[in-house]
């Protein structure tokens, strides 16, 4: 469609797109989408083009798009206050209410939120709480962080290094010291193909313990994990994984984060993924599901345990000198009201639960014994399928072949569907808003379908 207007030109000539290729953008070879509206589960475009947005954002609109009740509180918070300061005690009605009600669905050893913008920042400021925390309490060497490959929190120069992704590393002078990798648990791309699932929670628990041995745990602060594996490839742990992580933790005093910028506030049936997978955080990360981004806004959940070193901290030493200009933004923090009320009124997180084992199982059937699926898996209202190029001996495509992205793109060209081909692997990710009904879940299967076939038959 052509358009009386510059703005695919001054899009390129002007806008520096994240995770883009710069190169082949301004040369024209990456396509432009302009987005318009949306409603429900789907988005539009400035052609006109319907699509049914099978992965919500980044995994982020979780109560779908279009919802006057999230708008209107924006707009009636901008027009009172658009903006104060969260610094020194003060705070504004949104912000104190949206930090009773995360606490009120949070597990019951939180005790505090501290409000960012995002999932990057969060994670600093978890780091950066940690580092406090053991200077508090005498122990100024134990500060080093175990992150595992395949992770994903962040992208800053912490959180980045925290992330385990070549991609995220390459060319930026990253992992920072202090950070390290541990395996990540994922059952299918094990290296020993014998391994059993127990089996396998064995090794990853021995690599932890030989990793903690081998670099002393009075150096290791913590260790960051997702509930599910995000970006690295939407991987749900075997069965057992977080309940003998955690037990390596306790016995060794390292503080875990549970990373649940993805999986909060309902994506996998339940309010966390900690309480899902029996884990028990001493700081849990928040952003996406937050707010369903219709602000930017983020969080840090403090245990009980922590906050009462952070406060004989300040005690001790004064304020503490952490805070960003828009930590607890009213604006963000009147669409985490008006988006928390949204969730428990409509059902949401129990549609995510029940839709989305419905999206699983369907995806299983139709995908299961294609011979070139090697794996489909998921849990609540977040799914991802593996392709291999033969499944007996599980050998993988090569990645210039490029064939997930050949895949979403059919998806979409073919059917108006949009799933995410992720960065880590020929995977096709779906996480849906937790308002996709059973006809729109058979719908992505269908389409799904259809685009495995037409490109590998």
């Amino acid at each position: 469609m052509l358009h009386n207007d510059k703005l695919e030109q001054w899009d390129r000539e002007n806008f520096f797109h994240p995770s883009t290729h710069l190169a082949e953008f301004a040369r024209g070879n990456v396509a432009q989408r302009v987005i318009t509206g949306g409603s429900g589960c789907h988005i539009e475009d400035r052609d006109g083009n319907r699509m049914l947005d099978a992965f919500a954002g980044l995994y982020c609109v979780n109560v779908g798009y279009g919802r006057p009740e999230i708008a209107e509180a924006i707009a009636i918070q901008a027009k009172e206050l658009a903006y104060y300061h969260s610094y020194v005690g003060h705070g504004t009605e949104a912000s104190i209410t949206l930090a009773k009600m995360v606490l009120d669905r949070a597990p019951d050893h939180m005790s505090k939120v501290y409000f960012g913008q995002s999932g990057s920042d969060a994670n600093e400021t978890n780091i950066k709480l940690i580092w406090y925390y053991n200077n508090i309490l005498g122990r100024p060497l134990k500060k080093k962080i175990i992150s595992r490959w395949r992770g994903y929190h962040g992208s800053g120069l912490m959180t980045g290094s925290l992330t385990g992704l070549e991609l995220f590393h390459k060319k930026f002078d990253l992992p920072l010291a202090g950070v390290l990798h541990t395996e990540a648990p994922d059952y299918f791309r094990r290296d020993d193909l014998a391994q059993s699932e127990s089996e396998f929670v064995a090794h990853c628990v021995s690599k932890l313990e030989e990793m903690i041995h081998r670099e002393g745990a009075d150096t290791i602060a913590a260790f960051i994990g997702e509930p599910v594996l995000g970006t690295g490839g939407i991987v749900p742990p075997p069965e057992g994984y977080w309940p003998a992580i955690q037990a390596v933790l306790d016995r060794h005093d390292i503080l875990l984060i549970a990373d649940e910028v993805v999986t909060g506030f309902g994506r996998l049936g339940t309010m966390f993924g900690s309480e899902h997978y029996g884990m028990r955080p001493d700081l849990i990360t928040i952003a996406k599901g937050l707010t369903s981004a219709y602000a930017p806004l983020s969080g840090s959940i403090v245990s009980e345990k922590m906050w009462a070193v952070l406060e004989r901290g300040t005690d001790e030493n004064g304020p503490i000198g952490h805070g960003w200009t828009y930590s607890a933004h009213p604006i963000g923090a009147a669409a985490g009201v008006a988006n928390l009320e949204l969730i428990d009124k409509l059902g949401l997180m129990e549609n995510a639960s029940t839709v989305g084992t419905y999206l699983n199982d369907q995806m299983r059937s139709a995908l299961g014994d294609h011979p070139h699926v090697g794996d489909v898996r998921g849990t609540g209202m977040i799914c991802a399928v593996e392709l291999v190029e033969n499944k007996d001996n599980r050998r993988f495509y090569d990645a210039g072949d490029k064939v997930g992205p050949q895949i979403s793109a059919k998806l979409l060209e073919q059917n108006s569907v949009i799933a995410r081909a992720m960065p880590q692997g020929d995977i096709l990710g779906f996480a849906p808003p937790f308002c996709l009904t059973h006809a729109e879940a058979d719908q992505v299967v269908e389409a799904t379908v259809q685009a495995v076939t037409s490109v590998l038959g």
